[in-house]
């Protein structure tokens, strides 16, 4: 009984110094900057094949250098580079390697491409994708930061800002052929994590909920905290297949995609009014502390996702 007591007390005491990390490690500050640095009308709203994108993807290079990120096994840096229709086009990933379970790939991800220059309302015709999906990006780079300061991931985490989603979804296509998807055991897919969802504060939704126990898992780290996670209210809008995580979901993996916007009712969805003047910033930190509480179980190999049932061909 009193080592019970004991380990109880000692699990308590790990909670409450891994609540202290989170608020110093992934601060209003440092959101701020990531968010702020990839929707800027510096970066041109990030249209693929454009030099906007290369500034993005730069920026994102060094805040996995300067996170300690290790590049993907065959890469020498952080771009996986490839071609589409004789065109460059890189993802970026960085990787921190598992240690009981280094052949188990956890994957945190969010598109950093979005449309770029496009018809202008008014004096403004920079589509600056701040919550489509600078919000997402921002949140696996924060993620990223978290999870190398813990150094306690028994799998190994993959962390990818990916390319050409806005024209078809050939960098998550790209990146779903460099690995064995029989080793994936999840796919944190963040996009649009930039306002308030549907049901309010502290709350996001999972796309494809019911297709694994992803969501389930997720939910019992929260107990206790003011974050919830809920299936996705807009089953008419086929979310699940709209994102990248469809490409890893069809081949098997427990992929899902987090998000709280509200997109039946957005207005700023693809216009160039998604600047960061337009997002709740508490939102956007409410949420990546909700996933970075959420997912320690599965980073530490303890819970293991069921597997989504593949396409047929």
């Amino acid at each position: 009984m009193k080592k019970t007591i004991y380990f109880l007390f000692v699990l308590f005491l790990a909670q409450q110094a891994s609540a202290q990390d989170i608020n110093k490690i992934i601060t209003r500050e440092y959101v701020d900057r990531l968010i702020k640095t990839l929707s800027s009308d510096e970066m041109e709203g990030r249209a693929t094949f454009s030099p906007g994108i290369d500034k993005a993807a730069s920026f994102i290079e060094q805040e996995f250098k300067t996170i300690g990120l290790q590049p993907l096994e065959g890469q020498t840096g952080f771009r996986q580079s490839f071609e589409k229709d004789g065109k460059p086009l890189f993802n970026v990933a960085g990787m921190i390697p598992g240690k009981s379970k280094a052949r188990e790939i956890v994957i945190f991800s969010g598109h950093y491409d979005h449309l770029g220059i496009i018809k202008a309302e008014g004096q403004d015709s920079i589509a600056n994708g701040a919550d489509d999906d600078a919000s997402g990006t921002t949140a696996m780079i924060a993620l990223a930061k978290y999870y190398k300061a813990l150094n306690n991931n028994e799998r190994t985490l993959i962390f990818v800002a990916f390319t050409a989603e806005e024209i078809g979804g050939f960098g998550a296509k790209y990146f779903s052929q460099k690995l064995n998807p029989d080793d994936v055991v999840a796919m944190f897919n963040i996009e649009m994590i930039g306002k308030e969802s549907k049901f309010g504060k502290n709350a996001a939704f999972i796309t494809g909920y019911e297709r694994s126990d992803f969501g389930k898992i997720l939910q019992k780290n929260l107990e206790g905290s003011e974050f919830t996670f809920h299936p996705d209210p807009y089953p008419e809008q086929k979310l699940f297949y709209r994102s990248d995580n469809a490409t890893l979901a069809a081949l098997g993996v427990p992929a899902h995609t987090i998000s709280t916007d509200q997109i039946d009712t957005d207005k700023l969805y693809h216009t160039v009014k998604d600047e960061y003047s337009s997002l709740d910033p508490e939102n956007i930190l409410a949420t990546i502390k909700g996933i970075a509480q959420s997912a320690i179980s599965i980073v530490k190999g303890i819970d293991t996702p069921t597997r989504i049932p593949k396409l047929k061909k």
